[in-house]
């Protein structure tokens, strides 16, 4: 579900049909909650990832699913009265999962299917509330913990998550002519939209981006500082933080050239970087 949230601005050429697919994650959830998943395209390949110990058959109506046959040619299945439950029923089900996050989700996302910046910081920190931070109080849940320090941890790092997502895909938007950086900070600095479109390297540039980066690294910092707080039982979600920390340090040793070409390459250290911080159960 979230990749598919995640990829709809850049697969739709018109906002109407991003609304109408937001819609239809709505409406999912909201069968989901009903015990009534929807037998649409996308819940069907939910359903066919679920494994037997994970969703078992419930009361639905009967369905005819298309299977290709040995020739190649689809061929319905014979119903059975019964189907599966989705993989996020199953979660739902089985972890209590709050509906409120999964709105939140869906409802941040269909906001900024518009094409413009953030006003300020805040602005953007409150979009990464809403679906990063939103995604890892899911995680929490399902890893059954109910902590206040933890809750705290993952507000902050979703926040410097979704800061860090915005600098990461600055050249992607660039070469679409998109720029969402906070306006209030690059009007502050004397730096238009077309800088960062014709990737300009000069300093205010570059001090626009040490300044968001600031801000996501004082949030990593503030999650860290609840380190001996949270529960250990929390700390797997958010081992994401070895990924935001490489990325800060990487773009400090470019002094903020948001356009480096070693920022678009590969940490192939980082997986040892993962298992060494689980095994010393930080974050």
């Amino acid at each position: 579900m979230w990749n598919w949230l995640r990829l709809v601005k850049d697969s739709v050429s018109e906002k109407t049909i991003g609304l109408m697919r937001m819609e239809f994650w709505r409406k999912t959830v909201d069968d989901i909650y009903s015990d009534n998943p929807p037998q649409q395209p996308v819940a069907i390949e939910l359903w066919k990832v679920c494994t037997p110990a994970e969703a078992g058959p419930v009361p639905g109506p009967l369905t005819d699913f298309q299977s290709p046959s040995k020739d190649g040619k689809s061929q319905a299945l014979p119903s059975l009265g019964l189907r599966r439950k989705s993989g996020w029923e199953a979660a739902v089900k089985r972890h209590n999962l709050t509906k409120r996050w999964l709105m939140k989700i869906i409802d941040e996302r269909e906001k900024n299917l518009d094409d413009k910046p953030y006003r300020n910081i805040q602005e953007l920190e409150n979009y990464a509330e809403n679906t990063q931070s939103s995604l890892l109080y899911l995680t929490l849940e399902i890893l059954g913990v109910k902590d206040l320090h933890a809750d705290h941890a993952a507000s902050h790092i979703g926040k410097a998550q979704g800061i860090v997502t915005c600098l990461r895909a600055t050249p992607y938007h660039g070469s679409r002519r998109r720029v969402f950086l906070p306006m209030e900070i690059c009007m502050l600095h004397g730096v238009s939209q077309e800088d960062f479109l014709r990737q300009n390297q000069a300093k205010n540039v570059r001090d626009v981006i040490y300044d968001i980066a600031s801000q996501a690294h004082l949030h990593l910092k503030h999650a860290r500082s609840f380190h001996k707080s949270v529960p250990v039982k929390a700390f797997p979600a958010f081992l994401q933080t070895v990924a935001l920390e490489d990325y800060l340090k990487k773009i400090q040793q470019v002094d903020f050239d948001i356009f480096h070409p070693s920022l678009q390459q590969k940490n192939t250290l980082l997986p040892l970087s993962l298992y060494v911080q689980s095994w010393r159960k930080r974050y």
